[in-house]
């Protein structure tokens, strides 16, 4: 049912845009990772996981779970309900309890929708989760024009995997400045993805030239 359900969505997103992916090489085959995403529409989710490695989890809100029908469509794709805004620290043991388990898990940082296609500043539940779970996380970047239309062209690209230990103590009860730290980091890398080098500014350039 999962696979079958990945390849028809695959084949679904291959037909609609033109659908490529970058940097898959990057994900690790030993283990299973968390996917720290941009969030751009309701179609990242599926998108992400044509392009992941393996099974996968993510967080979906609660209200999704209310039709029971829909409520069993993805929680066999990997969905598990969180209800945001009322401090559910559960869903934190339930990402660990789903990465030990053999599924990689996604995440969207920014929280909500970007309405310009730029990078938010991000949270750090994915800094928390890592850590305490000690997973590597794959920036990735979903990158396509101002809208997703019929045939438009779209880039799935995968970065190189971060380790938490590097950025933070490998623990239960992380320190909060370095999670940030670790947080700003793949908060980097996704812009870097989906937004490139920054231009330099005209100073800058006027720098260069004198060197």
């Amino acid at each position: 049912m999962y696979y079958l359900a990945k390849f028809a969505v695959l084949i679904y997103f291959k037909i609609m845009y033109k659908l490529h992916f970058e940097g898959k090489e990057n994900i690790p085959t030993d283990t299973t990772v968390i996917y720290a995403c941009n969030h751009r529409s309701n179609a990242d989710p599926p998108l992400l996981g044509c392009g992941a490695r393996g099974r996968f989890a993510f967080m979906a809100k609660e209200e999704l779970f209310r039709n029971k029908l829909f409520a069993w469509l993805i929680r066999s794709l990997g969905a598990f309900p969180v209800a945001r805004g009322k401090g559910d620290t559960g869903v934190i043991d339930t990402a660990i309890e789903r990465l030990g388990s053999g599924r990689s898990l996604m995440i969207f940082p920014e929280g909500t929708r970007s309405k310009d296609g730029k990078v938010g500043k991000g949270h750090t539940g994915a800094a928390l989760i890592a850590v305490k779970a000690d997973k590597p996380i794959i920036p990735v970047g979903i990158c396509y024009g101002e809208k997703l239309k019929f045939r438009t062209p779209l880039t799935v690209k995968f970065g190189r995997p971060i380790d938490p230990e590097e950025y933070c103590e490998i623990s239960d009860t992380p320190n909060p400045r370095q999670l940030v730290k670790l947080k700003n980091r793949y908060m980097a890398d996704i812009k870097l993805l989906v937004e490139g080098e920054p231009e330099a500014s005209d100073d800058t350039k006027e720098d260069k030239a004198d060197e």
